[in-house]
């Protein structure tokens, strides 16, 4: 039976998906060479590990829709479920690389979203954890199959600055914001009934109605 080991080794951006997309390199190794691959029907679970690592104090306020106050931090900040991923690893014997394609979102009613919107700096721990069916060839090169034990995993720790270009990249200069239908249908006649030509315009007049100044 084939004993696989992963390994995530790196990221990058991939530039002209139908999305925001982060692709990661993913390394497996078999570690029973004579048993072929024929392939994998891979499951990956992607979890950011947010109590590895620390936060500055921006980063603490930022979070707070995430988390709660910091204070309380000992209780809630916990690991958040980014996405799943399925793949079909091709064959091979002893090693292959491939790529785990993590489709991104800049709504941020996305937990996942609030959490790397809201840090400055540093690195993103990440876990992969896999599950699936292998597909492989015995030493009388007879087809069997086993599943991909829901021990393995992989842990990756991706740069802050990866994300933030990735979403420049796809979204330059820009923010996404969801509203009910009703609020965008009020804000939509007060843009036209003072002849604003862009959503900036508007609403950069309703903050000056606030008092709030808006910054360059």
């Amino acid at each position: 039976m084939p004993d696989l080991a992963f390994e995530v080794i790196a990221a990058e951006i991939i530039p002209f998906a139908a999305v925001p997309t982060l692709g990661f390199t993913l390394a497996i190794t078999n570690q029973v060479p004579c048993e072929p691959i024929s392939s994998i029907s891979l499951r990956c679970q992607l979890q950011i590990v947010a109590p590895q690592r620390r936060y500055g104090h921006e980063e603490q306020e930022r979070l707070q829709d995430v988390f709660g106050i910091p204070g309380r931090w000992h209780e809630t900040l916990r690991s958040l479920l980014w996405q799943h991923i399925n793949i079909v690893v091709p064959a091979f014997d002893e090693h292959i690389t491939v790529t785990l394609p993590v489709t991104c979102t800049y709504d941020f009613e996305v937990v996942s979203t609030k959490y790397l919107d809201a840090l400055q700096e540093g690195r993103v721990p990440l876990l992969f954890l896999f599950s699936g069916t292998i597909f492989y060839q015995d030493e009388r090169h007879q087809l069997q199959v086993s599943r991909v034990p829901w021990s393995k995993e992989a842990s990756y720790r991706m740069p802050v600055t990866l994300w933030r270009d990735m979403i420049g990249h796809y979204y330059p200069n820009s923010a996404w914001i969801r509203m009910r239908k009703d609020v965008f249908d009020q804000l939509y006649r007060y843009k036209v009934e003072h002849g604003q030509s862009s959503w900036e315009e508007t609403l950069t007049m309703l903050l000056a109605q606030a008092g709030q100044e808006v910054q360059p």
